[in-house]
């Protein structure tokens, strides 16, 4: 098992091997006492892979435990679905002393950390990602959100976890198209950072090093929020390809799944940044290269004002600017405050082909 620190607030380790879901008990426990109820929010199509191991585990430690499932898919991520998670905690007598797992992806780990951290006005919560996206991502950081009619993830907030706990097993389970979506986020963590984490995706196999990948996302993105907890500066370089991207999703009426809208996302801001001047044109091309070696979309057959519109109902916006991180080179971004009407062109840009 590797194990990194996160020292946020009172702190808490990312666990991260094989067979870790068997021995979530074990490691729940070493944060909680067992004296407790443990409550596990998942959604439908992980409980019936992973919800029984789970419990059981807890079970053997001496938690007590329930579970609240909810309709898979981002289109569960609502207000109205928090308020009948919030319900069901309730109705199953979860109080303050007890504590939440979330078992599942990006969307029941952002569900699941709203939830707990609003229940009760905040009780304790563990992350046990179930996906390569979130294993590299979302779990790690402490943001929780769901989306509204106006944009993606316009509410929530900061609420670190007690622990991370990342089975790599469970990630031989993942659909091809999950996968990739975890792939996107991981080429974007070495576009920011390492540029030998992207020689992984540029040349390799990344199914061969899951292990490694997550373990150099996960160090990243947790200097990263260590320094920057609230995202008031460094932090909303993780954001790269995700103006377009978000945008993108939205358009799609969140049809298009999170990691190939950011991927989209991540070829246009990365041609914008070379038809700027940020980036060289090479960097650009090495960009889109890695996706589709990848299997993932580099552009997007929406209008470039319609893309542009969906961003500026993006959280990122302030007044009449917004914050794009951009790519300078492979493990060097940097981010850039635009003017709101210059954003429509930067999207034009950087959905021209490359020559």
């Amino acid at each position: 098992m590797h194990t990194i620190r996160v020292n946020v607030g009172k702190g808490y380790d990312i666990n991260i091997g094989e067979g870790l879901l068997g021995k979530v008990g074990e490691l729940v426990s070493t944060v909680k006492s067992p004296e407790c109820k443990a409550v596990v929010i998942t959604d439908s199509n992980v409980a019936k892979l992973h919800l029984f191991d789970c419990q059981q585990s807890l079970r053997a430690s001496g938690f007590d435990t329930t579970a609240v499932i909810f309709d898979a898919g981002e289109e569960s991520k609502t207000m109205s679905m928090i308020g009948k998670i919030l319900e069901g905690m309730a109705e199953k007598g979860v109080t303050r002393n007890d504590i939440v797992i979330a078992l599942g992806g990006g969307v029941t780990g952002d569900m699941a950390g709203f939830a707990a951290g609003v229940y009760m006005r905040g009780i304790p919560f563990v992350q046990v990602p179930t996906t390569l996206l979130a294993a590299v991502d979302s779990s790690v950081g402490g943001k929780t959100a769901v989306d509204l009619p106006s944009g993606k993830n316009l509410a929530g907030l900061f609420y670190q976890p007690e622990m991370v706990i990342c089975d790599t097993l469970l990630l031989e389970t993942l659909p091809e198209e999950e996968y990739k979506c975890g792939l996107a986020e991981a080429i974007k963590t070495g576009i920011l950072s390492d540029e030998e984490l992207f020689r992984i995706f540029e040349e390799g196999d990344p199914k061969e090093k899951l292990p490694e990948i997550i373990a150099r996302c996960a160090e990243y993105k947790a200097g990263v929020v260590m320094r920057d907890e609230k995202e008031k500066g460094e932090r909303k370089l993780l954001n790269l390809g995700h103006t377009a991207g978000h945008a993108i999703e939205k358009l799609s009426n969140y049809e298009m799944k999170h990691g190939f809208a950011v991927a989209a996302g991540l070829g246009i801001i990365g041609r914008a940044a070379s038809g700027l001047g940020y980036c060289s044109e090479e960097t650009a091309k090495r960009i889109e290269n890695v996706l589709l070696r990848n299997g993932l979309p580099v552009n997007t057959d929406f209008d470039d004002r319609e893309i542009a519109e969906a961003a500026l109902s993006d959280k990122k916006r302030s007044g009449k600017t917004i914050t794009i991180a951009v790519p300078i080179s492979i493990g060097n971004c940097d981010l850039k405050e635009i003017e709101t009407d210059n954003l429509e062109e930067i999207i034009m840009l950087g959905k021209k082909a490359l020559k």
